[in-house]
């Protein structure tokens, strides 16, 4: 499966409308959002993919957030996801408290973590662990990126918008 990682798009459609764009070109199979929309006109610029998300630590009206997602018929997890793909197991956090994303890590329950909220990409192996950050969508210091994860190969891609 091949999976289109956005995170911290704080609102800037029109890079988050490029990771879209880039996502559809590449024939992602579902698009991960890793939190901080801020507001609903971000997720609902991600109609049309197959679109799942968490919340982040700048998503405050979450009410509108979820009603958003229903909008585009895209699934909201709540602040934690986890899921399995490809006999990967997946766990999916904002990354707003660093001792539970270290905690996710360190378990050795997932083969692979995903996170935002530091706006760095990241691609390093822990232990058996994949940790993963696409960085920010939006472009917070070190520029607009997104991901793509192709989980049979386990390797990630970062594409600057």
């Amino acid at each position: 499966m091949i999976i289109g990682i956005m995170s911290d798009s704080h609102d800037h459609i029109e890079n988050i409308n490029k990771g879209i764009e880039i996502f559809r070109n590449r024939k992602v199979d579902r698009v991960l959002h890793l939190g901080d929309y801020v507001n609903p006109n971000s997720v609902r610029a991600c109609r049309g993919v197959e679109f799942t998300g968490i919340f982040g630590n700048n998503d405050g009206d979450k009410f509108r957030l979820i009603s958003a997602f229903n909008d585009i018929g895209g699934r909201i997890r709540g602040e934690f996801y986890e899921f399995e793909e490809d006999n990967l197991k997946f766990a999916c956090y904002h990354g707003t408290e660093l001792q539970l994303k270290n905690a996710l890590v360190e378990s050795g329950n997932y083969d692979v973590v995903l996170y935002g909220h530091t706006h760095k990409c990241e691609n390093v192996k822990i232990g058996d662990t994949l940790v993963l950050n696409p960085g920010t969508t939006h472009g917070f210091e070190y520029g607009p990126t997104v991901m793509i994860f192709d989980t049979r190969t386990r390797q990630a891609e970062f594409i600057d918008l």
